[in-house]
């Protein structure tokens, strides 16, 4: 039985669904593809989970079944494309209310016609899998499909305690405030947030919660020449996504995740469940040349990387904090929910209180025979104003941008 740790974070936050969209490299065949997700199942316990609790001592866990728990639509419509509007209105039918994930699964998926291949998209809950994560599971079933090949079961081990770096611990200032928290909430005496008065809540906030999906494709041409750019100037791809980000957004923060499975020796092959940390760039001072800013970019992505204690600080937070503050932080920001531990916590640490962060998120690129194109569509996280997701597939880079509504727009 694997319990939440620094998956608790994702657990009572809404709109924490995110997709991946692919094109196979296979006419379309339901019994087949039938066939290929109950092989998927098979091969991974959390496709066949839904969320238990254990009351005693307030552990959400994994509660793993026989049977398949991914909720399969195969629909005779054919679209264009992994771009084709349908597909786009699937996903926010969708992802349009809260699932209770103490009764559905973990992953929803849909098939349709595409000339010479089949599309597919893959809608995860985050207790699911990180965006890496989800990539490898989608292409782990294009390869079933398309060609019969399995990889066989993965077993599954989540990050501990002790998973995380001896050199990753808290800073003095962030240690002190997670302890004022957590004594704060012994002092308030404050039962325990149930999951299915959080449910109640958050369906009503994510079907009222607008955003809006734009996805915008580089072509292989396109992006070869701005490579080349990146290397001139010794920067990446993602350190120039995020000039282009603070320029075109005017901002000056941005928050990225960093795949962490290389160094976390509690990941097994092709597992499922969470691997990632985030942490935030910061450039008050914008240089007018878009490469002068990437390489400033650059270099703070790098500070953050070679210093465990900034890498992980997110992680670090998570597993200091008494999993019932984590759990009510969303909704004591709001207000919905009676505790200053809580909403000190959802608002000075998470943002909770109103959207206004911007993020990316690179899956980097892949070259495949089966996957002729995807796409990553990123959750959109209630403290993020816009996020973007990026993935390119052979030559081709798609990124979706998810943006919420201001409360200006809401009005019109």
């Amino acid at each position: 039985m694997e319990k939440l740790f620094t998956e608790r974070a994702h657990l009572m936050c809404p709109n924490m669904t995110f997709g991946i969209a692919i094109s196979v490299s296979r006419d379309y065949e339901k019994e087949r593809i039938a066939d290929s997700f109950r092989i998927l199942a098979d091969d991974h316990p959390f496709l066949r989970a839904h969320l238990n609790v254990s009351e005693k001592d307030n552990d959400y866990f994994y509660d793993v079944t026989d049977t398949s728990m991914i909720d399969l639509v195969m629909l005779d419509d054919t679209l264009t494309g992994i771009n084709d509007p349908k597909l786009v209105q699937e996903y926010e039918r969708l992802t349009g209310y809260d699932w209770d994930i103490t009764k559905e699964g973990l992953l929803k998926a849909v098939s349709w016609r595409c000339e010479d291949s089949t599309v597919f998209l893959f809608v995860f809950h985050h207790l699911l899998a990180d965006g890496r994560g989800a990539l490898n599971l989608a292409m782990e079933f294009a390869d079933i499909y398309a060609e019969n090949k399995r990889r066989g079961r993965a077993e599954e081990k989540l990050i501990s305690a002790a998973e995380l770096p001896k050199d990753s611990q808290l800073p003095w200032i962030s240690k002190m405030l997670i302890k004022r928290a957590n004594d704060e909430w012994d002092r308030e005496a404050i039962e325990p947030l149930s999951y299915q008065r959080y449910h109640e809540f958050a369906d009503c906030f994510v079907k009222q919660d607008k955003t809006k999906l734009t996805m915008i494709k580089t072509p292989a041409s396109d992006l070869s020449k701005t490579i080349g750019e990146c290397k001139a100037h010794s920067v990446t791809i993602n350190d120039y996504l995020m000039a282009k980000m603070y320029r075109e957004d005017q901002t000056d923060k941005i928050i990225i995740a960093k795949d962490l499975r290389d160094s976390l020796p509690c990941y097994h092959e092709n597992a499922l469940g969470n691997y990632a940390t985030a942490f935030s760039v910061v450039i008050k001072k914008q240089n007018a040349d878009i490469w002068k800013l990437a390489e400033a970019v650059h270099k703070k992505v790098q500070k953050v990387l070679s210093n465990p204690k900034d890498l992980y600080l997110v992680l670090q937070c998570y597993a200091n904090l008494k999993p019932e503050v984590l759990d009510a932080a969303f909704m004591a920001a709001k207000g919905e929910f009676s505790s200053k531990s809580a909403a000190f916590i959802g608002k000075m640490f998470f943002g909770f209180e109103a959207p206004s962060g911007y993020s990316i998120t690179n899956l980097g690129k892949i070259e495949s025979k089966t996957v002729k194109s995807a796409c990553f569509i990123p959750p959109a996280s209630p403290a993020i104003r816009k996020t973007v997701g990026v993935l390119t597939v052979n030559g081709e880079m798609i990124s979706c941008a998810c943006c919420r509504e201001t409360q200006e727009e809401k009005r019109r």
